[in-house]
Order: C-alpha cells, then structure tokens, then sequence
C-alpha cells in the first residue's frame, strides 16, 4: 500500500500538490518488476478533488518506465493516456520518483 506526497519538485519541502495512493506487488521472477495500481488524487488548484488512474508494470531498474493511465475523476473525467517514472533519487528504503503524465480527457 502507498499513500506518498505528490509535490512540484523533488525536494520533499516543495508544496504539496496531491498524494499517490494505491498497491503494488512483485509481478517478475527474473527482475524488480512491479505492477502498479496507483491513484494520484489532487489537492490543490485547479485540479483539486480530481484524480488520475494508472495501471501497469514498473521495471523499476528501467531508466524510464511506461505505464498507462487508464482513467480518471473530476476535471481528468474519461482521462486517458500514459506516464513515464523516472527514479530521481533513492536513499536506503526511500525512493524519489518523477512521473511525467500524458493524458487527454473531457
């Protein structure tokens, strides 16, 4: 289970834009594979109260990693598109991840 801050910057102090809630498990026997079942639900401006849907496997030794975003709620209603993961930074059991999402929507 993950519920994680969504800021503007990697910097952990930079303001707070959302949290990434959801699961994900081990989904390789031959790699850190993970498939993903992540919500980001917005807290701020314009975007408040609405969130985006993605679904899919992280390689997470993957330089960048694709997955898709099968949904959403809100301004992101009929969202669809996708999101590449990018590990910013890791230290010990902590990972800053930056997430670059694609989506069109009505």
């Amino acid at each position: 289970m993950v519920d994680d801050p969504l800021t503007v910057s990697p910097d952990p102090n930079s303001k707070l834009v959302g949290r990434a809630q959801g699961v994900y498990g081990s989904a390789d026997k031959n790699e850190l594979g993970l498939v993903m079942v992540m919500n980001f639900a917005f807290l701020e401006g314009k975007y408040n109260g609405s969130t985006l849907n993605l679904l899919g496997r992280n390689a997470v030794f993957s330089t960048v990693r694709e997955m898709a975003i099968v949904g959403g709620t809100g301004v992101f209603r009929f969202a669809r598109g996708y999101a590449q993961a990018k590990t910013y930074k890791i230290d010990r059991l902590v990972a800053v991840v930056e997430y670059n999402v694609y989506v069109m929507h009505y």
